[in-house]
Formats: structure tokens, C-alpha cells, sequence
């Protein structure tokens, strides 16, 4: 796994009254590099202000063809309009996920 691009640096900073947090995950057939998923996020980090959402972290499985995304969200629907609106990438899983631990 490459976790090179898209690491954010230091803890992940949480508020008093966080929201959700969620994993998702997309599966896609053919491969995926992680150059391409650099630029999603990208685009994900441009549009994601307007769901009230904060994608902090994404991972990169190259050889199974998989991208882990590591988000703050009010919801799993508000993480995936993000996605559909940044670039129609929606993920194929989501979960929500405690950051205890």
C-alpha cells in the first residue's frame, strides 16, 4: 500500500463535538494508480466544503486496485455527494468508523 500522497502530516485533530467519522472504499477493476487518485482528492478538497465535509486521508492499494478514504462527514450521504459531484468516483463501501483506540 502507498500511503505517501495522500498522508496528511502530524495527529489527526478532532473538535470537542467531532462529526462522523467514515472509511470508504472504492474497488476499481483495472488497476488504479496512485497519481490518478492524487487528483481526485484534489478535486475532492475543492468540492468539499460545499457538503460540510473534510476528507483527511486517503490510501492507495495499487496492485489490488483499491483507494481507502479516511472522512469527516455529517453523514455517509454528504461523503459521497463529494465524490459524485469532484469527479463521479463514488466509493463501492462505506462505513462509519471510531477513531478510539
Amino acid at each position: 500500500m502507498d500511503a505517501g500522497p495522500g498522508s496528511v502530516p502530524g495527529r489527526l485533530q478532532r473538535s470537542e463535538d467531532p462529526m462522523p467519522l467514515f472509511m470508504d472504499i472504492h474497488h476499481v477493476e483495472g488497476g488504479v494508480t496512485a497519481a490518478d487518485v492524487a487528483g481526485a482528492h484534489e478535486k475532492d478538497l475543492a468540492t468539499q466544503g460545499e457538503f460540510g465535509v473534510n476528507y483527511l486521508k486517503y490510501w492507495v492499494d495499487e496492485d489490488a486496485g483499491k483507494i481507502f478514504c479516511l472522512v469527516d462527514a455529517p453523514d455517509a450521504e454528504a461523503a459521497t455527494a463529494v465524490h459524485a459531484k469532484a469527479h463521479g468516483l463514488v466509493a463501492d463501501e462505506i462505513y462509519p468508523i471510531s477513531a478510539e483506540g
